[in-house]
């Protein structure tokens, strides 16, 4: 443990900053989960909190967790038996506007009010880090921004 006014190490600033970055990726989940949980009753879905919370789970996987949520609520819509095409267009609708949310303004503001990572960084960063290193840059990227913000702030810190 460091004394007040005491430099942490450099791996400690790193640790701290993956940390916050979970916490960052777990209030995200949550706040996903709890869209799709009112979303899915008011659609009127077949086992919504188990849907809700699975797309929660599954928003710990970048790109793809979404997707893979999106399977269960379409899949319980379309064999309940009744020809409800609109129903089914609205939990498309609804993944729909998770995902722009998620990804605009839930996700950056998440990570960045955990990890000060600027908000124009979590955005661009993994879209830059996905087109230089396909898919694992994707799911490397907010991690990585964590550490790096945590360190450039402790180099500020330091002068």
């Amino acid at each position: 443990m460091t004394t007040p006014g005491t430099p942490q190490s450099p791996f400690r600033t790193a640790g701290g900053a993956l940390v916050n970055w979970w916490r960052a990726a777990t209030l995200d989940a949550l706040i996903v989960g709890v869209l799709w949980f009112v979303g899915l009753e008011l659609i009127r879905v077949p086992f919504a909190p188990f849907w809700a919370l699975l797309g929660a789970v599954l928003q710990i996987i970048p790109t793809f967790g979404g997707m893979i949520a999106l399977i269960g609520p379409v899949l319980s819509v379309a064999f309940e038996g009744s020809d409800d095409w609109w129903r089914l267009g609205l939990v498309l609708g609804l993944y729909g506007l998770i995902a722009i949310l998620e990804g605009l303004v839930i996700g950056p503001y998440v990570l960045h009010r955990t990890t000060k990572v600027p908000w124009w960084a979590a955005f661009l960063g993994p879209i830059v880090l996905g087109i230089l290193i396909p898919f694992w840059g994707v799911l490397l990227a907010p991690p990585l921004l964590a550490v790096v913000f945590a360190l450039r702030q402790r180099r500020i810190e330091q002068r």
